[in-house]
């Protein structure tokens, strides 16, 4: 169990910032259960889910500078979520799906292919009382509110994943492959995936990333 408690540069547990944020949100606590529920809540509702988040900014990927941001997308919650559970003396490690998610925008399914599926959407796994426990800390509580999706609640025992309808009974997050665990945030394996996703869609790779990115800016700088 070691390397799930090891600090790496992007899980950078070891970062002060990130230790004084996690013994402050544990603090009075007395239990692994107890402490995995309160850092997760922290991480699903305090930083802000951002779907326009620098993708290809490797600094962002690193867990203090998405503290230091207070949003980012699934991928970087989901570090944020691993880095702040081992501060806290909690195993833990990145997992990856692909999804197909029934309630995405036209903007970006424009920015991803025109498809409405979102490969290695990110979540963390927590190690409580002797299992894997997983974590989906993606949608804050006011996205949820926003777009009406179901609120992905933790006890600390059951698994928390995406739910598979909204609030209004439609079809929302389906998972359909499931990629890891990983001990550290897999950066080289993802970008190789995306270039292959891309090839499957017949798109040249770096006109495939450039559009994205012209996107994801553009809707970014529109909801300032």
């Amino acid at each position: 169990m070691d390397k799930y408690l090891k600090c790496t540069d992007f899980v950078d547990c070891d970062n002060k910032v990130i230790l004084d944020t996690a013994h402050r949100i544990i603090k009075g606590l007395q239990t692994e259960k107890e402490k995995a529920v309160a850092l997760y809540y922290f991480v699903r509702d305090e930083i802000k889910h951002n779907a326009y988040a620098p993708l290809y900014d490797l600094d962002r990927y690193k867990a203090s500078k998405i503290l230091e941001a207070g949003n980012g997308v699934c991928q970087q919650k989901a570090i944020l979520l691993v880095a702040l559970a081992r501060a806290a003396g909690i195993p833990a490690r990145i997992g990856l799906v692909d999804v197909r998610d029934h309630l995405i925008s036209d903007t970006f399914k424009e920015m991803i292919g025109g498809i409405n599926i979102l490969p290695l959407h990110g979540y963390a796994e927590l190690y409580i009382d002797g299992r894997w426990i997983h974590t989906s800390p993606a949608y804050d509580i006011d996205v949820c509110r926003k777009k009406r999706f179901v609120p992905v609640e933790f006890d600390g025992v059951n698994d928390a994943k995406d739910s598979p309808y909204d609030l209004d009974g439609n079809p929302h997050i389906e998972h359909l492959k499931y990629h890891g665990p990983y001990d550290d945030f897999p950066w080289d394996e993802i970008l190789n995936y995306y270039m292959e996703w891309a090839g499957k869609l017949g798109r040249d790779w770096e006109e495939f990333k450039d559009a994205g990115e012209h996107l994801r800016k553009s809707k970014s700088k529109s909801e300032m």
